[in-house]
């Protein structure tokens, strides 16, 4: 079935179906037919660009505070609009705070000034622009070398004035089947990559297709495909009035027709040496199918040699454009397996061993496990994009993939980071013990008498829920030290091109959200940007500080979200021992830093154990662009039959162990049993000693293939 790109390349044509001539189809500069055309392409990029550059300068702003609410004591978003009498009375007393509102908004903007002038932060501000101006000058001359105008695209470069469109009409689909789930992601990512008004809104339907198809190659022939060139086109899909269900397709057939295109080249001895030496020289353990990429070019023995650039032209000129124009948009690209074979990661992996060294002692089973199931045909299994997802912890070890099931493979390759299994386990069954637990019931209609803040800072627990600590404490202490090393060994993996040259989307929840803040917190402080495109944290015990946040920000090129739930009391409590003075991202929104988005999930999370259950339904809930909407609704009735079972659970405990109300029996109840469960999880530990452990030995699977 034809694609609507080739559609769109025969509408050009005047064609209705299959040619034998596809070298004579359509190119850029006949799609842009005119001079003005021509121009208002590398004026759309030049103009797009310079909003991207504004938003990594937002990030530095001590003026720039995103969107601000109103905390109450809690510290939590009580924001609202007033109406009619109320808004009356409400500004009255405004006006009789103001001066002291005032005095503190200058004493916040005094100490935001202070976290973006710090040497570091200056540092980080001026590597960050140096990075993003390199690439957009590439761009912009690559883009004015493909319509032949590269002098004109230089001026244009120079003087930039975007101007956000306000048309109010609805994205195209161009044909493609479509649902009120993509409707709703085209109009979130609307909002957050805003259409800028171009004349070339005005053209044909099938000439806006092949332009986005268009610019996507040329972003491939810079012979990366960063974050930022990801984020360049979600904001073209936009200005050109298209569906961004559009461009995932474009990138999913593109990346077939480059595999297959390789795969049918045949491999030179020379390739093949360097193939198998990089197959020596790969340090990381990448899960049973491989790293991805670092396979699929070399299907009958070694990376695909050299090949002629209208092998590839052939293949992916039939998806629009014809086979001469397609590899003159590739360039270099269409010439070179290699090159392939780096853009999906066949090179990557490759560290040294003194970092190799630096990082196995302290994790174990570090792998990328595909949540797919691998195909017979590697080239429909790979994407231009990357997924993975992080487990907090584990009910058993299938759980390392399932959570992440629900994550789209249409657009996303997909895998699983799997680190510490036996360390995540060991939280897992403890955090079910601690929240079943009569001692949890009882600390709870304790603890729900004040706010979760209030009983933070002032370690205002009761002395069940303190006594129930010994069961929960060190294994939480154990695999939180596992995920900080898991987050800097992810941050090596990601610099090292262990996926290639593809923009990476990481998602996690409770301790896989620390891995995260860590692998994030790793690169800015290496200047490693361009790698990652979104993050989503959801519960994250890390902190919620502003000047941590503004430096992770500055290495995600797209959306960074914050999903946190006001009424996780088992975060809190699990937090209670670190620097609460830096604030809980998984309890409050982060303030003060521009780009982050903050979403109050407390009515899907009432207990930090639902969040296994509750991402789907918060990724749905963003309108995040990769979700499989059929495992989502799977996920939202797993999660309301796990709210119930543990509802039970404390029930029955509560039946058995509280006679007439009685506190002090509760109480004495409650310390039974938890002496109970201590003596229980002391006997798995003696059976299976993990606390123990002092490094990685003995293990079968590493994260280092010797």
């Amino acid at each position: 079935m034809a694609s609507i790109f080739q559609k769109a390349g025969d509408a050009l044509r005047g064609k209705s179906g299959n040619t034998d001539s596809q070298d004579e189809g359509a190119s850029l500069t006949t799609v842009l037919g005119t001079d003005e055309d021509r121009g208002a392409l590398t004026l759309l990029i030049c103009d797009i660009t310079e909003i991207m550059r504004k938003r990594q300068l937002d990030t530095f702003d001590s003026s720039e505070t995103g969107d601000q609410t109103v905390a109450d004591d809690s510290g939590l978003l009580t924001a609202e609009k007033d109406t009619g009498e109320e808004a009356g009375e409400a500004a009255d007393a405004n006006r009789q705070v103001q001066p002291n509102t005032l005095e503190k908004q200058k004493a916040e903007l005094a100490k935001r000034e202070k976290e973006v002038n710090e040497a570091s932060m200056v540092e980080l501000k001026t590597d960050l622009l140096n990075f993003f101006d390199d690439w957009r000058d590439t761009v912009i001359l690559r883009v004015g070398e493909a319509i032949n105008s590269r002098k004109e695209a230089g001026e244009q470069s120079k003087n930039p004035k975007p101007e956000l469109s306000e048309e109010d009409t609805e994205s195209s689909s161009a044909g493609l089947k479509t649902d009120e789930n993509t409707t709703k992601i085209d109009e979130v990512l609307r909002e957050l990559y805003p259409p800028v008004d171009t004349s070339l809104r005005a053209l044909g339907q099938s000439k806006r297709v092949l332009i986005l198809h268009s610019m996507l190659l040329l972003m491939l022939s810079l012979e990366h495909y960063n974050s930022y060139s990801r984020t360049l086109l979600l904001h073209c899909t936009a200005s050109l009035g298209l569906s961004v269900k559009l461009l995932s397709e474009d990138e999913g057939q593109v990346a077939k027709g480059l595999l297959i295109a390789a795969k049918q080249m045949s491999a030179e001895e020379e390739t093949k040496k360097k193939a198998e030496e990089n197959s020596m020289a790969r340090k990381w353990k990448m899960g049973a199918a491989g790293v991805a990429g670092a396979t699929l070019i070399g299907i009958t023995g070694g990376l695909a040699a050299p090949f002629l650039a209208a092998g590839i032209g052939t293949v992916l000129g039939g998806i629009g454009l014809g086979a001469t124009a397609t590899a003159g948009l590739l360039g270099s690209l269409a010439g070179s397996g290699v090159l392939v074979g780096g853009l999906f990661g066949a090179y990557g992996a490759r560290m040294s061993t003194q970092a190799m060294e630096r990082y196995t002692r302290d994790v174990e089973d570090f792998a990328f496990i595909p949540v797919e199931k691998s195909s017979k045909d590697e080239a429909t299994a790979h994407r231009l994009r990357v997924g993975i997802g992080i487990s907090g912890w584990l009910s058993d070890a299938n759980d390392v993939v399932l959570p992440w099931k629900v994550l789209d493979g249409e657009g996303l390759e997909t895998f699983a980071l799997r680190y510490e299994v036996e360390a995540l386990q060991s939280l897992g069954n403890s955090l079910r013990t601690l929240i079943t637990s009569l001692a949890w019931k009882f600390a709870k209609t304790e603890i729900i008498k004040r706010t979760v803040f209030a009983a933070l800072m002032a370690g205002l627990w009761p002395i069940s829920l303190t006594n129930a600590g010994r069961i929960i404490d060190n294994p939480w202490s154990i695999a939180s030290q596992r995920a900080q090393k898991a987050g800097e060994v992810l941050a090596d993996a990601l610099i090292n091109k262990a996926q290639g040259e593809r923009p990476v989307t990481l998602i996690g929840y409770s301790l896989g959200a620390r891995v995260i803040y860590i692998c994030l917190q790793q690169l800015a402080k290496r200047k490693a940007f361009g790698l990652v495109e979104n993050v989503v944290l959801l519960g994250a015990p890390t902190p919620s500080d502003s000047a941590g946040w503004r430096r992770i920000r500055s290495v995600v090129a797209g959306r960074l979200v914050n999903a946190y739930s006001s009424r996780d009391y088992i975060l809190a409590f699990l937090y209670r021992t670190n620097s609460i003075q830096y604030g809980v991202a998984g309890l409050q929104p982060v303030l003060n830093v521009k780009g982050v988005e903050n979403v109050n999930v407390g009515d899907l999370v009432e207990g930090h154990t639902l969040y296994r259950h509750a991402t789907g339904p918060i990724l749905g809930r963003l309108g995040f662009e990769d979700v499989n909407f059929h495992e989502l609704k799977h996920e939202e009735h797993l999660l309301k039959q796990q709210e119930q079972e543990e509802r039970q659970k404390r029930e029955e405990a509560g039946s058995i162990y509280q006679p007439d109300g009685d506190e002090k029996a509760m109480l004495d109840a409650s310390n039974n049993e938890i002496s109970r469960l201590e003596d229980e999880a002391e006997q798995s530990e003696q059976q299976n000693p993990i606390a123990s452990r002092t490094g990685a030995q003995g293990s079968s699977e590493r994260m280092v293939s010797n």
